[in-house]
């Protein structure tokens, strides 16, 4: 077995995507507007995308939503457990089958049973399963592109809340 030192390990920028294949970027930030605008909870999707950059390894995405967790009020203590969230008296039913149905959309090869999907129509009327599921997909897609396109872990500064009748703007990704 060959061990890698922290250096042979470590991954940085590859190369400027956005400016490679903006039309591929800016499809997928048309489907992370379409995520956000949806009407579910903005604390619900940050631990969804927590959940699913965990199990994807993707360090980028974890910084950042970690940090934009905390920004929208998020609890350390929810964030430091997340990986342990079946164990933890945290989340609300509700968080815990968006949380299921994140690891079974994210580790496809285990599936989406009928069990499980049922158990999560309890908490998700279709359009908000249907929202639910196109936010994981993206941010699965997101944690793909970081992982083997590189990024600069480490990086990212959330956005400041934008004055009162000011628009925000989005400039990065998820």
């Amino acid at each position: 077995m060959v061990l890698l030192t922290a250096r042979e390990y470590e991954v940085t920028d590859r190369m400027d995507y956005t400016r490679v294949a903006p039309d591929a970027v800016h499809a997928m930030y048309a489907l992370q507007r379409y995520t956000q605008d949806s009407g579910l909870e903005h604390s619900l999707l940050e631990l969804v995308k927590l959940r699913s950059s965990q199990l994807n390894g993707c360090a980028y995405c974890l910084d950042m939503h970690s940090k934009d967790a905390r920004a929208g009020g998020e609890t350390e203590q929810r964030i430091y457990v997340l990986s342990a969230w079946r164990e933890a008296p945290f989340y609300t039913p509700r968080e815990r089958a968006a949380l299921a149905w994140t690891e079974a959309v994210t580790l496809i090869p285990g599936g989406a049973s009928d069990e499980l999907y049922a158990s999560v129509r309890e908490h998700f009327n279709e359009k908000e399963l249907v929202d639910l599921t196109m936010a994981i997909i993206t941010i699965n897609g997101w944690n793909r592109l970081a992982i083997a396109l590189g990024a600069d872990v480490g990086s990212y500064q959330p956005q400041q809340p934008a004055p009162a009748g000011a628009q925000a703007t989005g400039s990065d990704h998820d």
